[in-house]
């Protein structure tokens, strides 16, 4: 069994939820989520035991195109970042109905199949058309299941259609240029070319324009916000907890180690850049009314210290990235979902509109607290072992990175406690919020289990990926 076992499973689960009709589609995808991700950890086993699960075949003569999927820990990490919280995020859309069901969930596995495939993809054609692939599934379930004004949401999703379509074409002409010196798309012989460096200058960019559009940074972060409050909950959880760690991960995989001489001249204005975002992000954060905007903006406060941690260029700088990367994809998905619990009763998501919910259901306000302080990376949580990793590389590379970098910890604690104040306490909301139930419990429930257990035991992780964050860096530093 290799890698290509997960990708044919969520593709034929993809299938197979369509053709399920919509009453069993939700159940159907489902199933083939939790066999993908028992299936992910079966070779994640089989990897750590040192058996080959790499996959390399010839798919096209001219261009030269392999079907080359290659899982070393760091790439087999975000693999099980997406197929744990794929069942998650389906389990949690069960208390929902959409129509034409089918098409959604089908689209959900579809999204995490492409997902998946440029995490492994290590031919560069092969991993731009991933990359594309996993854009229009998000296109759809943004514009057909998304909610509020029809008109404003269809502008918002062309809006980030366009906008990542764009910066991805960037990237394909730098693909196409390092064919020309290497014959073929594999991303090993593009390490081995010893590019000038105003070459490794316009590749860096190229790659930049698309990686910054899909994390985001600022100043291409202008889709993100909308996008993320005109998605259905789902596919705000798929685009936040999953989809921008493709370009974070991107970053480390492909850009620094193409263009390492670009990167390490580039560094100090790429971390002062996503430092600004930190900043930014948090006191556009202050300001929001509603809940799931608020939630936009912190995430782009939180994968903007996760940038800078990977252009510092260190050991600690890479791991913290990758730890807070996972991190962040789960404790965003508990909080968005903890928005959508409070819709399906309020019917907003208005915090001005909301309170009094703690008297009426403390085990949900306990649990929306954990969260919380999670994402304010209270000691205990893995967020603050990824944050504390990132401010440390952070602190050699410049004391002040790490001062102005720290102020997410500040910005963050105040505007989460003021939203938690203003959504949970206070006085009681008029309508009656009723209690959560056994399914809403259980999600919250594994989110924060896995968030506790590695902020008190991050050892299984750190021994995952941290071999592959070194051998990175030997190429880059060679």
């Amino acid at each position: 069994m290799d890698v290509t076992t997960i990708l044919i499973l969520l593709l034929v689960g993809a299938i197979a939820t369509y053709f399920s009709g919509d009453k069993l589609a939700s159940k159907v995808a489902l199933f083939f989520s939790v066999a993908t991700l028992g299936v992910s950890l079966y070779l994640l086993n089989e990897f750590s035991k040192g058996e080959t699960i790499n996959y390399l075949g010839e798919w096209m003569e001219y261009p030269k195109v392999y079907l080359a999927l290659q899982a070393d820990g760091l790439s087999m990490l975000m693999v099980l970042l997406t197929t744990a919280l794929t069942p998650i995020i389906i389990f949690s859309s069960l208390g929902n109905t959409y129509s034409n069901a089918k098409s959604f969930y089908a689209l959900v596995l579809f999204m995490s199949f492409a997902m998946t495939g440029t995490f492994l993809a290590v031919d560069g054609l092969l991993y731009y058309i991933f990359w594309e692939l996993a854009l229009i599934p998000i296109y759809f379930i943004a514009l057909i299941w998304g909610n509020g004004d029809a008109d404003k949401r269809k502008k918002a999703v062309v809006k980030f259609f366009i906008y990542t379509l764009a910066g991805s074409l960037f990237m394909l002409v730098a693909f196409a240029y390092l064919y020309q010196k290497t014959n073929n798309f594999l991303l090993g012989d593009f390490f081995n070319l010893r590019l000038s460096a105003t070459e490794q200058f316009w590749i860096f960019a190229a790659f930049f324009l698309a990686y910054a559009i899909k994390i985001p940074l600022i100043p291409f972060h202008t889709w993100q916000a909308k996008v993320y409050q005109k998605a259905p909950t789902v596919g705000t959880m798929l685009l936040s907890g999953i989809m921008l760690k493709m370009g974070l991960y991107s970053v480390i995989r492909w850009q620094i180690q193409i263009a390492p001489q670009a990167a390490k001249t580039l560094m100090p204005y790429l971390i002062g850049l996503s430092i600004a975002g930190v900043i930014y992000g948090s006191i556009i954060a202050l300001r929001q009314k509603d809940l799931k905007k608020l939630l936009a903006y912190s995430s782009l406060a939180h994968v903007g210290l996760i940038a800078a941690g990977c252009y510092t260029l260190t050991l600690d700088g890479l791991n913290g990235a990758v730890y807070q990367m996972i991190a962040h994809g789960f404790v965003i998905v508990g909080l968005f979902f903890v928005a959508e619990i409070i819709h399906r009763r309020y019917e907003t998501r208005e915090i001005s509109a909301m309170g009094g919910i703690r008297s009426q259901s403390p085990k949900f306000t306990s649990l929306f607290m954990i969260l919380v302080l999670a994402s304010v990376a209270l000691p205990g949580t893995y967020n603050f072992v990824g944050e504390f990793t990132v401010l440390y590389s952070l602190s050699q590379v410049n004391i002040w990175f790490a001062v102005f970098g720290g102020t997410t910890i500040i910005l963050g604690a105040y505007y989460m406690l003021k939203m938690f104040q203003n959504v949970m306490l206070g006085e009681t909301n008029t309508k009656v919020f009723a209690s959560i139930t056994t399914n809403e419990i259980i999600t919250l429930v594994i989110i924060i289990a896995f968030l506790l257990f590695f902020g008190l035991y991050p050892k299984p992780i750190t021994d995952l990926v941290n071999p592959a964050i070194k051998d990175i860096l030997i190429h880059i530093n060679r």
